[in-house]
């Protein structure tokens, strides 16, 4: 008990699996140091409001 759901809707799913699409081909295009990609996984995170990996 106490937990807490969120509603995500699914164009806002589809927004951030588009943002990690076009992360992920940058990325392939222009590699970056591990650093900056901790850093980056944050950032979406805390834009997403939760973690990314668990939006499934």
């Amino acid at each position: 008990m106490g937990q807490v759901i969120q509603f995500v809707s699914k164009s806002e799913r589809e927004r951030l699996r588009l943002i990690q699409e076009a992360r992920a081909i940058y990325d392939s295009i222009f590699p970056s140091d591990p650093a900056d990609e901790q850093q980056d996984k944050a950032t979406i995170g805390r834009a997403a409001g939760s973690d990314v990996g668990n939006l499934a």
